[in-house]
């Protein structure tokens, strides 16, 4: 069994976290107009598709420009990839992480977050079977 303090505590911030996500989301539903069950992110072209790649990509140039950041510095994959490892931090889950990107192994995962062999021991030992 897992420490149940750090249990309680990690569900304690999930709990916390999806209801700030909750809260964020439908704010930007009722701003966005529309019903749920259409795409949150709608197509600027066809409002019947979700928003394309490209322009998603668009959209973290202005974001991170509007912010005083160099596009070149940031894109779509970098903020897949530091979400990734935000949640990995706060919840130690490596397993949820491998399901959230895709990953088929698990060493595609460890490697994705840039892991190293001392990280990877340090799960191993607090992950117990």
């Amino acid at each position: 069994m897992g420490n149940s303090r750090y249990d309680a505590a990690a569900r304690g911030r999930a709990a916390w976290n999806a209801g700030r996500r909750s809260a964020s989301l439908l704010a930007w539903l009722e701003r966005r107009g529309g019903t749920v069950d259409e795409y949150a992110f709608p197509s600027r072209v066809d409002h019947s598709r979700h928003m394309s790649t490209r322009q998603y990509a668009r959209l973290v140039d202005e974001w991170v420009t509007a912010i005083g950041l160099r596009a070149s510095d940031y894109g779509t994959h970098s903020l897949r990839r530091t979400k990734a490892a935000m949640i990995y931090k706060e919840t130690g889950n490596l397993r949820a992480i491998q399901i959230l990107l895709g990953h088929t192994k698990i060493e595609n995962t460890v490697r994705y977050l840039g892991m190293d062999i001392e990280d990877a021991l340090l799960l191993a030992e607090r992950t117990e079977i």
